[in-house]
């Protein structure tokens, strides 16, 4: 495939702490400023000549919306979680736009940023289904919990102590449905923001016809997804670690440089990874490797620079 300036792929996943820092810095002038930072980064790797799609999370952003609905509920109608996505996408893309805009306009760079609202087929038969993981929303007691149980369906557990949450599905991404815009786009030599939150999930009826979902993609699969479906030549998850580490926070922890597909499976078996921050990355990254892909990248956004020339981040390769 050939590109505008006959660069290279990469599609950078950008965490959801390059946008929520602390407790402390949560309103949307905080998430924005966030932002500039990742974004600026992000353009240190276009003036390199990279084509950059760009992916990130929205975990805390569709939280909010939930909170907004349940607090209005007596007012306003409550908000799908499908369009949640799409509003999350739509919105941070829009942060993500004006950020590069500035960034390209300061350093004198011909560059244009455009959003895709991204859908991510799901199998309606995915297993997931069945089985409820992913808590979103609010804190809830045990008697608030089961009332909406009753009346909405919804599927709640206790967590941690904390109280009950609801818990949606987080079935497996297939198919990106609108990648052939973004791959024009990237022809085009635009630097695309898409599959925001993993994809808004939607299944395929009888028909063929797409419907939205009750559930949450998870955003590493949905970036990898993405790398696979466009070809891209590097994957790159910024998280908020410089590296990637073995034994994690103990005295005999390890920093790692680099690992081989068949190391990055080893250890993950060997439970290295912990389950709702590593592991996903490096799944993703398995995922991504397994089918085809040339190199991965796990560094934080102000060392992005440092680890694409090799100096620190934890490079996984086939």
């Amino acid at each position: 495939m050939s590109h505008a300036n006959g660069g290279k792929i990469a599609v950078v996943a950008v965490g959801g702490n390059s946008l929520i820092r602390d407790k402390t810095h949560q309103t949307v002038p905080d998430q924005y400023a966030a932002s500039v930072e990742s974004m600026a980064r992000i353009t240190d790797m276009i003036e390199a000549g990279w084509d950059v799609v760009i992916t990130h999370g929205n975990g805390p952003q569709v939280g909010f919306i939930l909170r907004r609905t349940e607090l209005a509920i007596h007012e306003l109608h409550p908000v799908p979680l499908d369009y949640c996505g799409a509003d999350t996408q739509g919105a941070i893309g829009y942060m993500f736009q004006r950020a590069l805009y500035n960034e390209f306009h300061k350093r004198g760079l011909a560059k244009q940023a455009a959003t895709v609202i991204t859908q991510a087929l799901v199998d309606r038969n995915d297993p997931a289904f069945k089985n409820p993981s992913k808590p979103i929303g609010s804190f809830m007691d045990q008697a608030t919990a089961s009332q909406h149980s009753q009346s909405e369906g919804w599927a709640v557990v206790e967590d941690a102590g904390r109280g009950w949450r609801r818990v949606v599905p987080s079935p497996l991404p297939i198919r990106i449905v609108e990648r052939d815009a973004i791959e024009s786009l990237i022809r085009a030599g635009y630097v695309v923001i898409s599959n925001g939150g993993g994809g808004i999930p939607v299944i395929e009826d009888d028909q063929g016809n797409l419907v939205g979902v009750e559930a949450v993609i998870d955003k590493d699969f949905g970036g990898a997804l993405m790398a696979t479906s466009i070809n891209a030549e590097l994957f790159l998850i910024t998280t908020a670690v410089e590296k990637v580490a073995l034994n994690y926070n103990r005295p005999d922890q390890r920093w790692l440089d680099r690992m081989t597909l068949g190391e990055a499976r080893q250890y993950l078996d060997e439970g290295h990874f912990a389950k709702g921050s590593m592991e996903p990355k490096i799944r993703a990254i398995i995922g991504y490797l397994e089918r085809g892909g040339q190199q991965a990248l796990i560094t934080d956004p102000e060392n992005i620079g440092r680890a694409l020339a090799g100096e620190t981040g934890t490079w996984i390769v086939p």
